[in-house]
């Protein structure tokens, strides 16, 4: 199992906007094979902020789905990130 996680940072006034160019993109990848969990939302303190999430059940299948990466309009969008691959060796109730 792998888990993307991390932020994305954009101008606090555009976040809104940069939020729902990203609707499709959620749906595809929930309905992508191997994908677990998936959700880009909006960071509660920090306005310009945007938290990433994806579960997926393989590299192979994670690589399929990104294929040539986001949109142009929404890389231009995207100030800095700090998102990681993690790979995850067992699950666990909390």
């Amino acid at each position: 199992m792998l888990i993307v996680a991390g932020t994305l940072y954009v101008d606090p006034t555009g976040r809104d906007a940069h939020l729902a160019s990203c609707v499709e993109i959620v749906r595809q990848a929930r309905s992508a094979p191997g994908c677990v969990d998936f959700a880009i939302s909006a960071d509660l303190v920090e306005p310009g902020r945007i938290n990433v999430y994806e579960r997926w059940e393989s590299d192979e299948q994670l690589l399929a789905f990104r294929g040539s990466g986001p949109a142009g309009e929404q890389v231009t969008a995207i100030r800095g990130a700090e998102v990681h691959k993690f790979r995850i060796s067992g699950v666990e109730a909390p």
